[in-house]
């Protein structure tokens, strides 16, 4: 049921218009063409053209733009027997599993996803195929491209979205194991750039564990650097990756593309738990505060459209359409709005601002305006923190306590520049009391942390 906090929360969130993207003049973000900065918040839906109907898919896109998502990842060949079972319209994507023949009629369904997508001002991740139809590492496949097919086909894809709001995400959870493999991937991309020059980013989604940075950073078709923190583990330092990618040259924007997922167990098994909404606001935070241009949010139900009457992935157990409602989508949205309301595209991250015990030295990140104005400091379990002020500008500064799971903030109230000063986050410590201290220079005036 929409309801006028729903509306008022889209309304706010989204762009004013729709607009091509860009790599930002220092390399480090996304912008819109006219400079805006653009903070990627993506979910992963690769089920979504396949499995899902033109009202369901309408009902998960109003859902997610309403919650401040702006990019919406999906996959044409899709994984789950995405070249032998239809979609619910009967239609199969490809003639004779031949990527030279698209069926139309198929393609179709996806145009009206992704103008469905544009109409909420959101941008499909658009992934052209699955993995497994050019590396069967695992899963169904079969593999079905070549050099030159993946060439056709990526012209073809590109020429028939090069005017929609679309970025491309090549790889669909496969690395290349060699040469060959390259070689397809470098194909695709050149197919799609050749329809779209660079009017449109592209990117690379990798294995668990990964980045593309490892195969393609060199590459000048791959725009930006993402990687697949995954879901092996609770607390996932996915932070390393993204540091690690930014110092690289040529300098890249980097994100995490598939980190934990709401709802999954861990490493695959429910003997070891659950990640749950702090599993996916601590990796989110994480990342942004270690210098990533974005983030995307998963859930284990909504990537496989799973229902009843189907046969559930690795133990899903929540129905689509109900698992959009769980909180971890909507503290993203929370996330968003933060970041938003300063200018997070200045961000440099800075561990040296921080002290905390050693047990949690890594888990608290922080992260600083380069200008000095303001600094985000994210306390993961509720720890007591000391904050360097030696970096801020300005005769006075304001201290916040941003609530990740509320999307509010309460005001600590005037503080000195200078020094180190001793901050003891709201509530017991636990693993999941997680918050952002926020730090502005006064004179600043800026809004409420997550103000809307």
């Amino acid at each position: 049921m929409r309801t006028v906090y729903t509306f008022l929360l889209l309304m706010t969130l989204l762009p004013a218009t729709a607009q091509r993207l860009k790599v930002s003049a220092d390399q480090r973000f996304l912008t819109y063409e006219d400079g805006k900065p653009f903070l990627y918040l993506g979910d992963t839906a690769w089920e979504l053209f396949h499995r899902l109907n033109r009202e369901q898919a309408d009902e998960y896109l109003e859902n997610r733009a309403a919650r401040g998502f702006n990019v919406i990842q999906a996959v044409a060949l899709a994984e789950l027997d995405g070249l032998t079972v239809p979609n619910p319209y009967n239609h199969l994507p490809l003639t004779n599993n031949d990527p030279a023949q698209p069926n139309e009629a198929y393609f179709e369904h996806v145009d009206y996803v992704v103008n469905k997508a544009a109409s909420l001002e959101m941008f499909i991740g658009l992934l052209p195929t699955w993995g497994d139809k050019w590396n069967k590492e695992w899963g169904g496949g079969p593999e079905i491209f070549t050099p030159e097919n993946a060439r056709t086909y990526g012209e073809w894809i590109g020429r028939r979205y090069k005017d929609k709001p679309v970025i491309w995400i090549l790889g669909g959870d496969r690395n290349p194991k060699s040469e060959a493999h390259k070689a397809v991937i470098r194909a695709m991309a050149e197919g799609i750039r050749k329809s779209v020059g660079n009017s449109q980013l592209v990117t690379f989604h990798p294995m668990g564990g990964h980045s593309s940075s490892e195969f393609f950073h060199a590459d000048t078709w791959l725009d930006f650097n993402m990687f697949q923190s995954g879901h092996a583990a609770f607390d996932i330092a996915n932070y390393k990756t993204a540091v690690t990618d930014r110092d690289k040259t040529p300098t890249k924007p980097v994100l995490d593309g598939e980190p934990r997922y709401e709802d999954h167990p861990v490493n695959w098994k429910p003997a070891n738990g659950w990640f749950e909404d702090f599993d996916v606001r601590q990796a989110a935070y994480w990342s942004l505060l270690s210098g990533a241009a974005g983030h995307t949010y998963g859930n284990h139900n909504i990537w496989q459209m799973w229902q009843q009457g189907r046969q559930p992935i690795a133990w899903a157990r929540t129905p689509w359409d109900e698992a959009i409602l769980q909180p971890g989508a909507t503290h993203m949205g929370y996330l968003r709005r933060l970041f938003e309301s300063r200018p997070w595209q200045r961000l440099l991250p800075d561990q040296s601002l921080v002290s905390v015990p050693d047990s949690s030295r890594e888990q608290v990140r922080a992260a600083r305006d380069a200008q000095g104005s303001f600094l985000f400091v994210y306390v993961p379990n509720g720890e007591t923190v000391e904050v360097s002020l030696d970096k801020m500008t300005g005769k006075q500064l304001t201290g916040w306590w941003f609530n990740p799971r509320a999307g509010v903030a309460a005001r600590i109230g005037k503080l000195r520049p200078g020094g180190t000063k001793k901050f003891d986050a709201p509530g017991e410590a636990f693993r999941g009391n997680d918050w952002v201290l926020v730090i502005d220079d006064a004179a600043k005036n800026y809004a409420v942390p997550g103000a809307f």
